[in-house]
């Protein structure tokens, strides 16, 4: 295993508490203080420290958490499927490193895969969960297992279509899981 030099370990540890912090800014206090750009860039130096030294990448790492814990000012609730993050790429050597992951993951080494990329645009991840065309539950991100019910804020606050429901289905994003109910 390669040593690790002293100045290396100084600033993991220095990214990290800046990482902490930002994301105790963003997601608990709903108040940013650091730019996307600066967070992005310090958690792809953070992922490159870590690959190139593994034996210090740990669990509570802001790399291997999705978002923080839920507000305790919101009742907390758990979401039927975790609500994880996709990974950012602002480069080719990264889109291919992606598609390295996702062949690996998939067991399907080799095999061409078509991707639909947009641009990253800031904003709430929430779970819009709908029975009987009504909408039940909005749920936040919030650690990728619990979320924040943020239900009362978006029937008062935003547009929301009961038209996208079955009879019962779960949205993120863009994306729609059906359920059946039996």
């Amino acid at each position: 295993m390669t040593q690790v030099p002293p100045e290396k370990k100084k600033r993991i540890a220095s990214i990290r508490r800046q990482l902490a912090q930002a994301n105790v800014d963003y997601y608990a206090q709903d108040n940013p203080r650091l730019l996307d750009s600066e967070y992005d860039r310090l958690f792809r130096e953070l992922e490159a420290l870590e690959g190139q030294y593994p034996q210090l990448k740990t669990n509570d790492s802001p790399t291997q958490r999705v978002g923080e814990d839920p507000i305790e000012a919101f009742e907390s609730i758990e979401h039927s499927v975790p609500m994880l993050s996709l990974s950012n790429a602002a480069n080719e050597v990264e889109v291919a490193q992606f598609d390295r992951r996702m062949q690996e993951a998939l067991g399907r080494e080799g095999v061409a895969a078509e991707y639909f990329a947009e641009p990253k645009y800031d904003g709430l991840a929430i779970s819009l969960i709908y029975k009987d065309r009504a909408l039940s539950h909005a749920i936040t991100r919030g650690d990728g297992m619990r979320g924040e019910n943020v239900t009362h804020n978006v029937q008062n606050n935003w547009r929301y279509s009961s038209n996208t429901a079955q009879e019962c289905a779960e949205c993120d994003g863009g994306e729609r899981r059906d359920h059946h109910a039996s």
